[in-house]
């Protein structure tokens, strides 16, 4: 059921076409005004508007105008009852689906709204179709863990129900989220996915619900948010429990009245959104430790699906290396690479920290780098040094917001100054340029314990 929005001044028509249009099972708002309906655009997520040319306070071009700029997505059909050829043509130049003279034919305007939705749904169709070619990887696997997870999807993909995802980097959590949006009846909307670790607290807020312009110092235009966007489809929001608890309060009430505000606006937005949420963190840890809001933690833990690290299922690395070998096979190279038995026996047995993105890497570099065509044990031994003597180096701050990564430098810095100076306090700040007191707040900050 689509929703369509009519502007006119004239009480009659927009009764008319109320009619018609609800005849034709679809939902209905009206506005008397060009004013009025912009503010219902902001407020509502609307499918497509009929628009009348002569307007008061402010005419149907300009609103036009107005919403291509703000909404360019939504098609506009114009009706006028005194209009000439030179304001159609230049509706239509300004992007108007078609224009219609007044009095409206039926049958006309039925036919119209029918073909200006199908264009809209052609345009979401070929923008999920985009989302699928650009995301190429799929899950693979026949484990006993895996095989709970396909249950697990098919159990929930067809329901609305909120979905919690667990694992560690690198196990395909995303992978999971968006089998289930592709099973789901919401398929052919929108996959929307924010990534949480990656967004500084100072603008996650703008991202989730967008904002107006002149919202803050750089808002300088209209800017919808990810809530928005994913209207009719699923929202993923990948690493939830590195969100600010302002930004979690926030969160858990879009999700429990699927309503919110846009930065700098009084007015609710209502959406119809599927929410799966993921995080790489003890989630039970975190709420204990007062980290993660105990009320979003069960708004959102309705189905639980633990993405199980590399090591848990084993028995799945050699069909995953096999569609990651054919995957990446060299291009131009029609005889495909295989991994010898020695070789794959030290696969097998190697630990793989950064789980299926780790080996994914792996494979890739493998065939660029080897001309074997079964690729030897020595070989295979060669990169993987090489590959954890870079995880070894990388992995350590890797997955850390700045703030943090330098609190954990900081923190490993001062112990080892401390120790050099035997924990001598003074000593110590003399050395490091500060002040002793300065030494005793950043101590008891990251909790160094001081030997005697």
């Amino acid at each position: 059921m689509s929703k369509i929005l009519i502007i006119d001044d004239e009480p009659g028509i927009r009764t008319v076409l109320s009619d018609i249009i609800k005849d034709e099972n679809h939902k209905v708002v009206t506005a008397g005004d060009g004013f009025e309906g912009l503010t219902i655009l902001k407020e509502e997520v609307i499918d497509l508007v009929i628009l009348d040319v002569w307007l008061p306070n402010m005419g149907g071009i300009d609103v036009l105008k107005e919403i291509k700029k703000e909404y360019p997505d939504i098609e506009v059909i114009m009706i006028s009852g005194h209009a000439n050829i030179d304001i159609a043509v230049k509706a239509v130049k300004l992007g108007a689906y078609d224009f219609l003279e007044k009095p409206l034919s039926l049958d006309k305007i039925v036919n119209l709204i029918k073909n200006a939705l199908k264009l809209e749904e052609l345009k979401k169709e070929n923008n999920h179709l985009k989302n699928s070619i650009f995301m190429k990887d799929r899950m693979i696997g026949s484990s006993e863990q895996m095989q709970k997870i396909w249950t697990r999807i098919k159990q929930s993909a067809e329901s609305d129900a909120k979905i919690l995802i667990t694992g560690e980097n690198g196990t395909g959590k995303e992978l999971i989220a968006r089998e289930i949006h592709s099973q789901s009846n919401r398929s052919e909307g929108p996959f929307v996915e924010v990534n949480c670790a990656a967004i500084p607290d100072t603008l996650i807020e703008s991202e989730l619900f967008g904002h107006e312009k002149g919202a803050f110092t750089s808002a300088v235009a209209r800017r919808k948010g990810k809530f928005e966007l994913a209207h009719r489809g699923t929202l993923f929001l990948d690493e939830i429990a590195d969100m600010s608890l302002s930004a979690q309060a926030k969160v858990l009430r879009a999700i429990q009245e699927l309503k919110f505000e846009r930065i700098g606006s009084e007015k609710s937005i209502t959406v119809d959104i599927r929410l799966i949420a993921a995080t790489n963190k003890n989630i039970s840890s975190e709420v204990e430790s007062g980290r993660f809001r105990e009320d979003l933690f069960y708004r959102l833990n309705v189905v639980p699906i633990h993405s199980p690290s590399l090591r848990e299922r084993i028995s799945d690395i050699e069909e995953l290396i096999e569609y990651f070998m054919t995957r990446f096979q060299t291009q131009g190279n029609r005889v495909s690479k295989t991994i010898s038995e020695k070789g794959m026996k030290l696969l097998r047995a190697h630990s793989w920290p950064g789980n299926i993105r780790e080996l994914k890497n792996f494979i890739e570099r493998i065939n660029i780098m080897t001309d074997e065509e079964d690729i030897s044990e020595e070989t295979v031994k060669y990169y993987l040094e090489e590959t954890r003597e870079t995880s070894n180096q990388s992995d350590e701050y890797s997955e850390l917001k700045l703030n943090d990564a330098k609190d954990k430098f900081e923190r490993q810095f001062l112990i080892r100054k401390l120790e050099e100076n035997s924990y001598n306090i003074s000593k110590t700040a003399v050395n490091l340029g500060i002040y002793p007191s300065n030494l005793h707040g950043k101590i008891k900050k990251f909790g160094i314990e001081i030997r005697k």
